[in-house]
């Protein structure tokens, strides 16, 4: 079995390597941070001009058509450059979400926009602080209408529309849906948050009395939710692959630059050591990210245990290639001129979007049981 990118993949990849380092260098990603726009308005119009936002959207809905193994592809490419764009909660949580549930009508309405980069997408599922829970969702739908507050919703000060988990059940019989809330319509109102990464901003949403329409069939919302994240887990984890690839080559070459004692501080085993771990970190999430494209791909049942595996190896390696390449470079790479904690930065935020390592860790060893189980019984 061949995990490995096909030739026209790696050529996509290329081109979107040598697109981002034009379009999103480091200069762009640090224009965000010091400037007053939440996102690079100009890349993101570029990415739908290349294509990239509809890489998965079928041709029927304004989309490229190509599949999920290509924007793997991309988002590894997004990560790398810490492209400082709404890519995530438009591309990998919105637009599947709209594909996969939408009637005939809101996929026409909504898909062909998201791939023009007119319209921008968010989820809003987290009420309180810690991770995602059912049990904790407290917004009402009644009537078509929404009510209540969602925290931390990801690029929410800047999206058009956001797709919302809320109760529509009452106290005792709760039943959580989805529903596509237009934030630029009245009843909605909107605050940024400040978060350790501005590059990739973060809102306060209340919602009083917002008009509403159904995503998918009522009381399945938490499902979808979870399914939902298993694709986006996988496509942030070749993210976040390439953010600790990019850092690990920033140490790399620090190390061989950097003089002291007479010789390079690279040729020190203590830094050798830290190299090394940094690229099997790398390596291994690699493997893991490699296999969830393959399950995201082929719409596997193992995809529930890849997505999780994948999530924690690539979290894991950019927080740690991001961290020791702050080490590498020394007091410098702790000072707001250096770009590591640029990277530092885009670790932590990617790490949290859709649950943390305890969560992700906590369905990986449910799911490899259910597996245990499944396979037990089948002897």
């Amino acid at each position: 079995m061949d995990f490995e990118f096909s030739d026209s993949q790696k050529q996509l990849k290329e081109e979107a390597r040598r697109f981002l380092a034009s379009k999103s260098s480091i200069r762009a990603v640090r224009a965000v941070l010091d400037g007053r726009d939440s996102y690079d308005r100009a890349l993101w119009a570029e990415l739908a001009t290349m294509g990239f936002l509809g890489t998965a959207i079928p041709e029927c809905y304004g989309g490229v058509g190509a599949g999920y193994l290509e924007l793997c592809a991309i988002a590894e490419e997004m990560g790398r450059a810490l492209a400082p764009v709404p890519f995530c909660s438009s591309i990998y949580l919105a637009a599947p979400m709209l594909l996969d549930l939408g009637t005939q009508a809101q996929k026409q309405a909504y898909l062909p926009k998201i791939a023009a980069g007119e319209l921008i997408g968010c989820a809003a599922f987290l009420e309180g602080i810690g991770q995602p829970r059912a049990e904790a969702v407290v917004a009402t739908a009644k009537a078509e209408r929404l009510t209540g507050t969602k925290l931390a919703v990801l690029d929410g000060d800047i999206a058009d529309i956001a797709i919302v988990l809320a109760n529509e059940g009452d106290a005792e019989n709760r039943m959580l849906s989805l529903f596509i809330v237009d934030l630029r319509k009245p009843g909605v109102s909107r605050s940024s948050l400040q978060t350790i990464d501005p590059t990739r901003s973060q809102a306060r949403i209340d919602f009083a009395d917002a008009p509403v329409e159904r995503l998918g069939s009522p009381g399945e919302g938490w499902r979808y939710l979870m399914n939902a994240f298993d694709r986006a887990a996988i496509l942030l984890a070749f993210e976040q692959v390439g953010g600790a690839e990019r850092a690990l080559e920033m140490a790399r070459d620090y190390a061989n630059e950097r003089v002291a004692f007479g010789r390079p501080i690279g040729s020190f085993q203590a830094l050798k050591h830290k190299l090394t771990d940094m690229y099997i970190a790398t390596v291994l999430a690699r493997s893991n990210a490699y296999f969830g494209a393959w399950t995201l791909s082929v719409d596997s049942p193992e995809i529930c245990v890849a997505a999780a595996a994948s999530r924690l190896c690539a979290s894991h390696a950019f927080q740690y290639c991001t961290t020791e390449n702050c080490h590498v470079f020394g007091a410098m790479g702790f000072t707001w001129e250096a770009d590591c904690h640029l990277f530092f930065r885009r670790a932590r935020l990617l790490s949290l979007v859709i649950g943390g390592e305890q969560m992700w860790g906590d369905r990986l060893i449910e799911r490899m049981h259910v597996m245990h189980e499944t396979v037990g019984h089948t002897r």
